[in-house]
């Protein structure tokens, strides 16, 4: 029920990089056409118009859930799953592993994908109350440097 304009500035706050803000908006971009296409939201729509060049893929995702019918901590389990499947499947191809190997690894990281995703749904249901300061705002300055430095390569193995 938040106002997602707000949540999408809150990511922008959130992300100080600019190569990781321009990914979000892109992966927020295709998401978008995907959610409008399979469920189709006067929200969906409303932000689309508000954002012809994306919002934040986590907004996208957000509204996406509440489109299709799901709640917060659906959504929180999307959105923590994709953050570890991603670079389980980049690992498999990179480094050549076994892909059983990697999907073993996802799946001992459950009970840990659990907790982040009950927190986030926690997060969310506190936002009425305490405003968009109740969302994490975690960092991770080695991330910023290296999406910086691989948005600079010539030839780049992943657009995230």
């Amino acid at each position: 029920g938040c106002d997602p304009l707000a949540l999408d500035e809150a990511a922008d706050a959130r992300t100080p990089v600019p190569a990781l803000r321009t990914t979000a908006r892109r992966l927020g971009r295709q998401m978008m056409r995907a959610a409008r296409a399979t469920w189709p939201s006067a929200a969906l729509d409303a932000l689309a118009a508000a954002r012809p060049r994306g919002a934040h893929q986590p907004v996208v995702l957000g509204l996406a859930a509440r489109a299709a019918g799901l709640v917060p901590l659906d959504a929180a389990y999307a959105a923590a799953y994709e953050n570890l499947s991603g670079p389980a499947t980049a690992a498999v191809r990179l480094l050549s592993l076994d892909p059983f190997d990697a999907t073993a690894v996802l799946a001992r990281l459950a009970a840990p994908l659990d907790q982040v995703a009950e927190q986030a749904a926690a997060a969310a249901r506190r936002i009425p109350a305490e405003g968009l300061g109740a969302l994490p705002a975690a960092s991770a300055p080695l991330l910023d440097i290296t999406a910086e430095q691989h948005a600079a390569w010539p030839v780049r193995l992943f657009a995230s």
